[in-house]
């Protein structure tokens, strides 16, 4: 009898195992249409800008789906111009990123997305969590180099985006800003923390090395890496390019303490902020502002030739008389998506707002050029 519910016990750790296996490297792809990116010319504050989509190839021969938005060739105040690069999370796609768009294109940053391998309409069966996603974004930055159109270049990476981008800024010094939002410190460590989210009754704690054993044979079997290699806090030590951490409070997909593990071991100009929701709220057009102030400063804008907008304020996107540029509506499920929430501590006013916006530029243009 006791064997019996021994194994009785085994298959049910085994069949949540399977679940937590596939949350890794094989969440719920996100599947969209070209026309849900909006259309391919459309305006903000009464200036123009296009949409051109491309495809690139990885060095595992998969095609790689990408946008960029940009001025349009007449509306251009340079022929190049910063750009950001954004990188999405595990279950999401470059639709993700449209909610940057009228944030950055205002200061004349251009925004480039893509889908990567295993994501959205990209090639792939798996995602690997960073570790095959920096080939990718190495792939699109060399794409941005050569195409002779980009001055800095700056990365905005989300959960899996974020850990991508810590793993290939070690290794590209000429990145000019990053933003690192949720970001996970050590695969291994959230592997045996996700164990507790998944398996939905107390084991002991040999079966958590058991289960993880399981895991790591699963995930190297089919997606071909192992997850004991992905630990982005050892590549922290060696990269000094400004960054800006963020974690949500009520994570609990990839806990705070992760990013303000990352945070603490970072080589680099840093800043660290917490925010309401969790792994998947929408983030505040608060967060959004100082994110716009940072690249604003990180990224040299100010040697443009045009004068730049004023602080960032509400601004909607507007139709022009031939395309509506509409957002995608957030889906709930989605990672990097959902019901919008207010950042801890924000204004309650369009005035309080403005005066904390102007107040995080002015820190971020202080004397000493710390961020």
């Amino acid at each position: 009898a006791a064997c019996r519910c021994s194994m009785e016990f085994l298959g049910k750790v085994y069949d949540q195992y399977a679940e937590l296996w596939k949350a890794i490297i094989r969440p719920p792809r996100d599947t969209y249409e070209i026309k849900d990116l909006g259309p391919t010319v459309f305006s903000i504050e009464n200036r123009t800008y296009q949409r051109t989509d491309i495809s690139l190839q990885n060095s595992r021969g998969h095609t790689i789906l990408c946008s960029h938005f940009e001025p349009i060739p007449s509306e251009r105040v340079a022929e190049r111009l910063p750009c950001v690069v954004y990188l999405h999370g595990n279950c999401s796609s470059r639709l993700e990123a449209v909610s940057t768009v009228p944030v950055l294109l205002p200061f004349n940053i251009t925004v480039f997305c893509f889908d990567f391998s295993g994501s959205g309409l990209s090639d792939g069966e798996y995602v690997s969590l960073g570790y095959y996603e920096r080939d990718d974004l190495a792939v699109v930055v060399n794409h941005l180099r050569e195409s002779h159109r980009v001055t800095c270049i700056g990365l905005w990476g989300r959960s899996m985006g974020a850990v991508t981008a810590l793993l290939h800024g070690d290794r590209d010094p000429s990145i000019a800003a990053m933003v690192l939002d949720s970001p996970f410190s050590d695969l291994t460590v959230l592997a045996e923390e996700l164990v507790d989210v998944y398996v939905s009754f107390k084991i002991p704690k040999w079966m958590v090395g058991v289960a993880m054993q399981l895991i790591t044979s699963s995930i190297r079997d089919k997606a071909d890496f192992d997850i004991s290699d992905l630990v982005p806090i050892d590549h922290v030590e060696k990269t000094f390019i400004p960054a800006l951490f963020t974690a949500a409070y009520n994570d609990t997909f990839i806990r705070p303490q992760h990013a303000k593990r990352l945070y603490e071991k970072y080589a680099g100009d840093k800043n660290f902020v917490m925010m309401e929701g969790d792994h998947n709220s929408t983030r505040s057009k608060f967060f959004m502002d100082s994110v716009a102030i940072f690249f604003l400063t990180t990224l040299q804008c100010d040697q443009l030739p045009a004068p730049m907008p004023a602080a960032p304020q509400a601004r909607g996107v507007e139709a022009s008389p031939a395309t509506q540029y509409t957002p995608p509506v957030p889906n709930p499920n989605q990672e990097g998506q959902g019901a919008p929430l207010p950042a801890h501590g924000a204004p309650r006013t369009p005035e309080e707002e403005q005066a904390m916006v102007q107040q995080a530029l002015n820190l971020s243009l202080n004397e000493n050029g710390n961020l």
